[in-house]
């Protein structure tokens, strides 16, 4: 799938593949519509022949090989728990996803289109289904779109984390990895990310203030601004950003924030579940020292090191 890389940094806005899950209720047939984010998708293909693997979870439809690589395939209807209607669509599709470095591929009953929409019109998904097949959880936003219809944005990382693929621990900091003082800002709309780098900054020796996106990542610098003053890059040494948040992204925070003077010298590490180059070089032409994939300890403990010990020289 060729993917549109025009999206301006700071523009906060994302592409989405729009695909549909059908689902059967009292013999009738009722249309799903989501969405994934265009840089965790690597293509989309027809349902292969797949391999079924033996005392693994019903949503787990098998493996198959692409181009050398064996990629577990996910019924999304079994996992979310929808009743699938007998005669799914023949445009049934898998969509190979990459995400954390891992690749997986999700079975749709429709790939509809490519859609782009500004994180502000996405609100963060605080709810569960009036239904209960689709526990608000696995959701991470929702968008209305055209006839009033509404797009769910699916959390597909916690498939991952249910797979045991993705289970990240902080561990402990690498001896040669010195301790610090000082502010560290973290941004991210799952709290299960947050609580996870909170723990590892804190075991570096900093005192954590979280954000649950980007613009509450913007009121938390002016609050800070007004205890620190013009001294704030002395106090806040690093902020550490998710990129995919409703309201407003981390790449259009960044931008924001790299151009106020107040805040253009503390240093910006973006930590994402998106793992595709481009990405990476968004990150950097928004003003981010450096861009990590979730969640390896190791690796962030030392880049945290390397970026604050540079701005404090």
């Amino acid at each position: 799938m060729k993917k549109d890389n025009s999206l301006k940094v700071g523009s906060n806005e994302m592409e989405l593949v729009d695909f549909r899950i059908f689902k059967e209720e009292d013999n009738e047939i009722y249309e799903g519509i989501y969405g994934i984010n265009v840089s965790k998708v690597r293509e989309i293909i027809k349902v292969p022949k797949l391999t079924e693997l033996p005392g693994t979870p019903d949503f787990i439809e098998g493996i198959f090989d692409l181009r050398g690589v064996v990629i577990p395939v996910i019924n999304l209807a079994s996992w979310m728990g929808i009743n699938e209607p007998q005669k799914v669509r023949r445009s049934t599709r898998v969509i190979i996803t990459e995400f954390n470095n891992v690749l997986i591929g999700f079975i749709v009953h429709e790939a509809k289109r490519i859609r782009r929409i500004s994180w502000s019109d996405i609100e963060p998904a605080s709810f569960a289904t009036s239904s209960g097949a689709l526990d608000g959880s696995k959701i991470t936003g929702v968008t209305k779109i055209e006839d009033d219809a509404v797009l769910l944005i699916l959390d597909l990382e916690s498939v991952v984390q249910d797979l045991g693929l993705y289970e990240p621990d902080t561990g402990s900091i690498p001896q040669n990895i010195q301790t610090f003082s000082g502010v560290a800002l973290i941004l991210d709309d799952s709290a299960t990310a947050r609580k996870i780098v909170k723990e590892a900054l804190t075991k570096m020796g900093f005192n954590v203030i979280e954000a649950i996106d980007g613009q509450e990542g913007l009121e938390k610098l002016d609050e800070l601004y007004d205890v620190y003053g013009d001294d704030i890059a002395k106090h806040l040494k690093i902020i550490i950003s998710d990129v995919e948040m409703p309201r407003m992204d981390g790449f259009h925070f960044a931008a924001n924030t790299k151009k106020d003077g107040r805040f253009n010298n503390i240093p910006i590490v973006f930590s994402s579940s998106i793992s595709d180059h481009f990405s990476e070089l968004r990150g950097k032409e928004a003003g981010g020292e450096s861009y990590l994939v979730k969640f390896d300890a190791n690796s962030f403990y030392e880049e945290v090191a390397r970026v604050v010990r540079a701005h404090m020289k």
